[in-house]
């Protein structure tokens, strides 16, 4: 039986259709979901892509997390199904409070677009087993508000309970606390990051590398192992 992975476009969405597309290369089955419905078609795990929800008014993310689709996500998710959140997808989570921290503008006030280095810091998540611990891989990274912030107190709980799932490698290109480029739920089936894997899944498209797609076959194989 094919997965099913469920991705949410909502207004000011960018990459809902480049996700679906790289959920389809890694062999699952994309099914769109609306915001404004709460129905999310029996899928097997879910992606909020990146883009400019809402324009991003108030703060990113901050209105598309009262979207109607988002009260059965979250509900979904601290009952264990799969989610990830890119861009303003982990933008999104932060303001539901299913990852702890928030996004903030980038500490040089400009909007980026480069290849960005990370390294792999937890590959036990949901969404990273494809990947090995400490594993260096190049991401494209587009963003106005991608610095991570927290208090110390969180800073140093995800860094104990291993939640620090990405780190930015060779340059910190927004001013994330600690180089964070992504974290995890406790549980690991919650993941978001600044960084686009869906476009590194093609070696003529994009940035020529695929490092991003194993992000898609880590959830496929997860969700074909339960």
């Amino acid at each position: 039986m094919t997965a099913r992975i469920g991705v949410v476009t909502f207004p000011g969405s960018l990459d809902d259709r480049d996700t679906q597309r790289a959920i389809k290369l890694a062999g699952a089955e994309p099914v769109a979901l609306w915001h404004k419905d709460k129905d999310l078609k029996q899928v097997d795990a879910v992606v909020l892509p990146g883009g400019f929800s809402y324009g991003d008014y108030l703060r990113a993310g901050a209105i598309s997390r009262f979207s109607p689709v988002m009260e059965t996500v979250i509900e979904q998710a601290k009952s264990g199904m799969p989610v990830l959140g890119i861009c303003n997808g982990f933008q999104v989570l932060t303001e539901a409070h299913l990852l702890p921290g928030a996004m903030l503008g980038n500490n040089h006030l400009h909007f980026i677009c480069r290849d960005q280095k990370l390294r792999v810091e937890n590959a036990e998540t949901s969404w990273t087993a494809d990947y090995e611990s400490g594993q260096e891989i190049h991401i494209p990274l587009k963003n106005m508000d991608g610095r991570y912030v927290a208090d110390e107190r969180t800073l140093d709980m995800l860094e104990a309970e291993g939640r620090v799932a990405f780190r930015y490698v060779d340059v910190n290109p927004n001013g994330s606390l600690r180089d964070i480029a992504g974290i995890t739920n406790e549980a690991g089936n919650v993941v978001g990051l600044m960084p686009h894997p869906e476009h590194a899944v093609e070696p003529l498209v994009g940035s020529g590398r695929t490092d991003g797609l194993p992000f898609f076959t880590s959830i496929l194989k997860k969700l074909v192992n339960v």
